[in-house]
């Protein structure tokens, strides 16, 4: 900030603490620098001006750095540091041993000398946009805004893959790892591959069956990457890509079907679809393993016939099954029928239990019989 200077007449003196810089004017012409200490200065018509510049402030205003080093060239050199970068550097500049700041190429910084120590380190830019690991963990410490404009970071977890592409170009695999690089001036993206298996579901697809019926599907697969390169430059989405696949796969192989012939063997359907799709997409670098048509799902007017074609079906199973068990109980009563016939000792047990069965739920049983009846064949089975 400029200050025209007030005091005695003709003099004045001005007090410069450690960590100020005064830049002084004097008639409207620059004068020149003050370092630390008491300065007695001309000041006739209060004509003195000075602009006090802090050192923490280390950089030096461009308008005053082209002036002094134009006009004061001596002065300039004794106060002040440039840096500077030609078309292909780069300047990381420190102070006090921490990054103060970053010049692109064709950039200058000047800084008062004072405000040091400085240290400059001058990179070149080649078509390797890496950054050293050393600098790049530096740089990330440094945590300055102008690092951050240019220092970009990417993240590889395990299981990942990175494809580095440069200006459009597959510049780099990066596997597992942290890693820097400079976004000057080439166009650079880090593509990140997950390498493990992924699911991938198809949901709602609605086909028309060879009987024209419209029925909804959900499908299901799983698949990994296995070749990264392929993924990313033989089709725009690989994921959508599988997702299209078995879509049409699917709708083609389905829509030449019965819907009686798809409920029936959905295994079969499962099979022909997925051999299309597995061909098609080990082509672009995938591997596709487990599909599954999950679902069926018919129209709620077809639900309902089909439920009493289920219904009606069953029910006549059911009849089949309750006349089976008739006849066999019929067969099996006739069978002890002959049998008790050619054995009228055996019909007599069967008379005896038949008694005995009914004794034990009353409290009093009578039995009027002849001596040619039950209790006479009694007799004649105990004297046996």
């Amino acid at each position: 900030m400029l200050n025209r200077i007030k005091g005695l007449k003709g003099n004045r003196y001005v007090t410069v603490n450690e960590r100020e810089r005064v830049i002084w004017f004097y008639k409207g012409a620059l004068q020149g620098i003050l370092g630390p200490g008491e300065h007695k200065m001309p000041n006739d018509q209060e004509q003195l001006v000075i602009d006090r510049l802090t050192l923490e402030d280390a950089a030096v205003p461009w308008d005053y750095e082209k002036m002094l080093f134009r006009q004061l060239p001596d002065q300039a050199a004794e106060h002040l540091t440039l840096f500077q970068t030609g078309p292909e550097e780069l300047a990381i500049v420190e102070r006090d041993g921490r990054i103060e700041n970053i010049l692109y190429p064709d950039d200058k910084l000047t800084v008062w000398t004072d405000a040091g120590p400085w240290k400059v380190e001058l990179i070149t830019l080649d078509d390797n946009p890496f950054i050293e690991p050393a600098l790049f963990s530096r740089l990330i410490k440094s945590g300055t805004a102008e690092v951050m404009d240019i220092v970009k970071t990417v993240q590889v977890d395990n299981g990942q893959i990175a494809l580095f592409m440069v200006d459009g170009e597959i510049f780099n695999e990066l596997p597992p790892g942290h890693y820097g690089y400079w976004d000057l001036r080439q166009k650079v993206v880090a593509k990140i591959i997950d390498l493990s298996r992924q699911p991938l579901d198809v949901n709602g697809q609605e086909l028309l069956t060879k009987d024209r019926v419209t029925i909804r599907i959900n499908l299901s697969a799983e698949y990994r990457v296995v070749d990264p390169v392929k993924a990313v430059t033989e089709v725009k989405d690989f994921a959508d890509a599988l997702y299209r696949a078995l879509q049409y796969a699917f709708r083609k192989t389905l829509g030449a079907m019965t819907l009686d012939q798809i409920l029936d063997k959905q295994v079969t359907v499962d099979a022909e679809a997925a051999q299309k799709v597995r061909s098609d997409m080990a082509a672009i670098g995938l591997e596709v393993s487990e599909i599954i048509l999950k679902d069926v799902i018919l129209p709620g007017e077809m639900r309902e016939l089909l439920n009493q074609v289920v219904s009606a079906q069953k029910a006549a199973e059911a009849n089949v099954i309750k006349r089976r068990e008739e006849t066999n109980a019929t067969r099996s009563l006739l069978n002890t029928a002959k049998v008790m016939a050619d054995n009228p000792v055996m019909l007599r047990l069967k008379e005896l239990e038949a008694l005995e069965s009914i004794a034990g739920k009353v409290d009093r049983l009578t039995v009027n019989n002849g001596t040619s009846g039950l209790m006479n064949d009694i007799v004649n089975l105990t004297e046996d």
